[in-house]
């Protein structure tokens, strides 16, 4: 089976979309699995400091030994052919994101999955990165059981 994607995205990715997209490449190479990921964000320049990466993301990604590696080099603008390229999306929190995803993609704003993992203004990272790497082992576990990927909700350009 040739390689296949997920698209992890947040406001920034700069902080839980490069985390999810980290542990997740990081699971899913020690199993095995023909999958990867990428993080887009659908705002990467409305953080205020220059540094590509969330200081907790990668300090939480020293602590579980994951390789920066894992994740992009730097905050990317999610793009049309970002999620065409992904068989599925997943977006960090749907009360946050959705009305921004209608906005840049309406006809594809329902073609994704949402989450409801809350940004740094609402939950601490002791609690939002560890319910991101949940929910992403969750993913993988799910892939073990069916590599295909075949529960996986996809956009109309993936039917």
């Amino acid at each position: 089976m040739s390689e296949r994607y997920i698209l992890f995205v947040c406001t920034g990715n700069y902080y839980r979309s490069r985390f999810a997209e980290a542990v997740f490449n990081h699971g899913a190479q020690a199993e095995g699995l023909p999958w990867r990921a990428f993080s887009r964000g659908l705002f990467p320049g409305w953080v205020e400091d220059n540094s590509d990466l969330s200081p907790h993301t990668r300090a939480a990604l020293a602590t579980r030994g994951i390789p920066l590696h894992h994740t992009g080099s730097k905050r990317t603008q999610l793009t049309r052919e970002d999620m065409e390229r992904a068989a599925h999306t997943i977006v960090l929190k749907k009360t946050e994101h959705h009305p921004m995803m209608r906005k840049a993609f309406p006809e594809l704003a329902d073609q994704v999955e949402y989450w409801e993992v809350h940004d740094i203004d609402f939950a601490d990272p002791a609690e939002a990165l560890p319910e991101i790497e949940q929910l992403v082992q969750n993913l993988i576990e799910q892939l073990k059981r069916n590599p295909e990927g075949n529960f996986l909700r996809t956009g109309p350009s993936k039917a």
